[in-house]
């Protein structure tokens, strides 16, 4: 139904949105002066590059991970560089993307194995014959 690679492949550089401030991550001094935690921010229901249905798809997979307004931010503050911060920001984005368009895989039904169930069916013998043993002796 959705291509998962070509709906993270569009060009959403138009709709994402930046805000930097200061991080509490390494770099000591650099810390205190520079603005180098990205936060992104995008808004699926006012997104052009996704249609209707794609939409939808993202805003009831990412339900809980929305503000009040419909954005979905991400923040990233693992480096010292801003711009870099910048770039993880965008591919943990279309990581999201990625998995919210991805189908699960429907689950195989198993059954224990032949060997597993005799292991079971022993124990219960063994644990049934301890149990038999405390008992007094009928005459």
């Amino acid at each position: 139904m959705f291509n998962a690679e070509e709906i993270a492949s569009r060009d959403f550089s138009t709709e994402l949105h930046f805000q930097t401030s200061r991080s509490s991550g390494p770099g000591g001094q650099n810390v205190n002066k520079l603005e180098t935690r990205v936060t992104l921010r995008f808004n699926p229901s006012n997104s052009e590059v996704l249609s209707e249905e794609e939409k939808e798809r993202l805003v009831s997979k990412w339900s809980n991970k929305l503000t009040n307004e419909g954005d979905f931010l991400i923040s990233s503050e693992k480096h010292r560089s801003q711009l870099k911060n910048k770039e993880d920001a965008i591919s943990l984005f279309l990581k999201e993307v990625k998995k919210a368009f991805t189908d699960p895989k429907p689950r195989k039904k198993s059954k224990p194995s032949k060997a597993a169930i005799k292991k079971r069916l022993d124990g219960k013998k063994k644990l049934a014959e301890k149990k038999a043993m405390r008992k007094p002796p009928k005459f």
